[in-house]
């Protein structure tokens, strides 16, 4: 066992490891308390101005929320040789130190790590993981000169002597284990290039000549490694293909057949409940449920796991659409404050539709399994009163305060981006499909081989539309996406294979509610503009606790606790009307309550087989 080192030795490992020959900006991470969960950074500026400012990003690309990652840093100073500068805070997130021009300045801090999400940083004995927008302060004025990070690995001890570390990063200097010294072309290319940390699985593979690794955190005993390898290879193969054609290679000679990666790296975590990721450009942070990942000996996979590979799919699509082409407003991040575009409906709208769609294409899942997965995205669309309200390119717009800030009556106000956009992706392809031999495949190629792989805005998505449709497609785009029309889903999947059929509505649909039943009882989490119960005065937040009948037909008058919404057939009969027991800030309250006539529900079924094919797998 190593020697205990001395808080002072720590620092001074640190500050050597974070000064590197040369000009430039160098940070220097390590470990500093797993059970605090707190990493200490020392920031080495070789040529500061005088004073000099920094500052920490308010939020990370990709999440468009403002998350203020400078709550989690603490006790900041400053050293330049033997001074010590004053250190003053201009607002919640720049500093400015009194420091003197030319003579390297030091900067030593904490960051409390607990966030155990794709955007931030996580520390504790088990795991670490961090984002640069999390830990690395911005030096103002040399955000494009080149930097590097040094990450130290734990103090000797049982789990650290396991830890490994792995980045996107190129490598400098590290060990076998991957702790050591990377370089980075600037700041955005450091902010974009997360790291993990810890005793985590891990596996190489390479697809078409670009080198990948995987590694997963968290996987128990039963997580059927080669099974994800296998996989994760042919959705890489089928999305490489399909953006640089059957010849698609690291090394061919035209640059068009090149992938725009020369690396990639996937970070997945395993917990116990949980699903997200987070797309950058040589790498992506995944989340999700331990029991989704697959499992040896099975013969076939959970539905999880599905979901998985669609996590997958849509975060290595995004490092084409949305990490290189990506919104014109958005070519360059500021990182202190919102960064509004109208396109996200097309950046993680089309990469949505994408994701599946190629699942089908990498012959991951079959056709009966894609639908199932379309039905669902349908569904989610069409039960939101908000897609009346509000365009998808509004709801873009708004990602900053709705999207990532969901309540009570965000499904009656706005429509998701992810989820309409996916939709306007597909009525898109199906009507390229029944016009003419272009497809909506061939939009995107154009734009990537017109922009050379840059940022867009929506007057080259049209243009391109127009030029592989041969006519405008203006009046779909103000339609579908400016405006609230409803889309031509049924007639454009009725054409390519898929019926489109009516279901009867499940008992909280057919009422206009989203509850929870997990406690035993009725808890309204969401009442639907327009429904039955937004007309009968329900809340969101209420207890349903009963309902009442009056006397009829030789019945007397009767009341029935209620626990779950499908009791209601069984206590109701063919009453038209009841009254509703709630429970809302304590009092007890009844509501009229008019029950509605059947409703009904979008089913999507194959009916077509070699349609249905024609467009799943892209044939002509």
């Amino acid at each position: 066992m190593a020697a205990p080192q001395t808080a002072s030795r720590r620092r001074a490992r640190a500050s050597a490891a974070a000064k590197p020959a040369g000009a430039g900006v160098h940070y220097a991470v390590r470990c500093a308390d797993l059970h605090a969960h707190l990493y200490a950074v020392t920031l080495r500026i070789e040529a500061p101005a005088a004073p000099q400012r920094v500052s920490l990003p308010a939020w990370i690309p990709g999440s468009y929320l403002l998350r203020e990652f400078a709550r989690n840093l603490q006790k900041l100073r400053a050293t330049q040789g033997r001074r010590q500068p004053a250190v003053r805070q201009l607002d919640k997130a720049t500093w400015e130190i009194d420091g003197v021009a030319g003579q390297p300045l030091e900067l030593h801090y904490e960051v409390c790590a607990f966030d155990p999400s794709v955007r931030t940083a996580w520390l504790d004995a088990q795991r670490g993981f961090f984002n640069g927008t999390s830990l690395c302060l911005r030096v103002e004025g040399q955000t494009e000169v080149p930097c590097t990070l040094h990450v130290g690995a734990p103090a000797a001890g049982a789990t650290a002597e396991r830890w490994q570390c792995a980045t996107a990063l190129r490598p400098l200097k590290a060990d076998r284990h991957g702790f050591g010294t990377y370089q980075a072309a600037d700041y955005d290319e450091l902010a974009d290039s997360p790291v993990e940390l810890g005793a985590f699985w891990s596996a190489d593979f390479e697809v078409l000549g670009v080198p990948h690794r995987f590694v997963v955190a968290g996987a128990t005993a039963a997580f059927d490694g080669d099974r994800l390898i296998a996989d994760t290879l042919a959705i890489c193969e089928t999305q490489l293909r399909f953006w640089h054609g059957d010849r698609a290679d690291a090394h061919a000679r035209h640059a068009a057949q090149r992938p725009p990666h020369d690396r990639y790296l996937f970070m997945l975590n395993a917990v116990g409940d949980g699903y997200g990721g987070l797309e950058h450009r040589h790498s992506t942070a995944l989340i999700c449920t331990r029991a989704d990942l697959p499992q040896k000996g099975l013969p076939k996979q959970a539905e999880g796991y599905t979901t998985l590979l669609g996590l997958i799919s849509h975060e290595y699509f995004h490092t084409w659409n949305v990490k290189r082409l990506r919104p014109a407003e958005l070519a360059r991040y500021d990182y202190t404050q919102e960064n509004y575009t109208r396109l996200l409906w097309f950046f993680e709208g089309f990469t949505s539709y994408y994701d599946d769609l190629l699942l089908r294409r990498a012959d991951r899942i079959d056709d009966a399994t894609y639908v199932k997965l379309l039905n669902k995205t349908a569904n989610q669309v069409l039960q939101t009163p908000g897609r009346l309200v509000q365009s998808v390119a509004e709801a873009s717009f708004d990602a900053w305060i709705k999207y990532y800030r969901p309540d009570a009556q965000t499904p009656n106000s706005t429509v998701s981006y992810y989820t309409k956009g996916a939709l306007v992706a597909l009525c898109l392809d199906l009507t390229l499909r029944s016009e003419g031999p272009g497809t909506l495949d061939d939009v995107m190629r154009l734009l990537w081989k017109r922009s050379e792989g840059g940022p867009i805005d929506e007057t080259a998505i049209a243009q391109a539309l127009a030029d592989v449709g041969g006519r405008s497609f203006a009046p779909e785009l103000a339609q579908w996406v400016h405006g609230t029309d409803e889309l031509p889903l049924r007639e454009l999947l009725q054409a390519h294979g898929v019926a489109a059929l009516d279901e009867p509505a499940q008992r909280a649909q057919a009422l206009g509610l989203r509850v929870d039943e997990d406690a035993g009882g009725v808890q309204v989490k969401v009442v639907l503009r327009g429904g039955a119960a937004e007309k009968a005065g329900f809340a969101a937040g209420d207890e349903w606790l009963g309902v009442e009948l009056p006397a009829g037909r030789g019945r007397a008058a009767e009341g029935w606790r209620l626990r779950r919404l499908d009791d209601l057939g069984l206590y109701l009969g063919d009453a038209k009307k009841a009254t509703a027991l709630v429970a809302r800030d304590r009092r007890l309250l009844r509501l009229p309550l008019a029950l509605p006539a059947p409703q009904h529900t979008l089913r999507l079924a194959p009916q077509d087989a070699p349609k249905l094919s024609a467009w799943l797998l892209n044939r002509r």
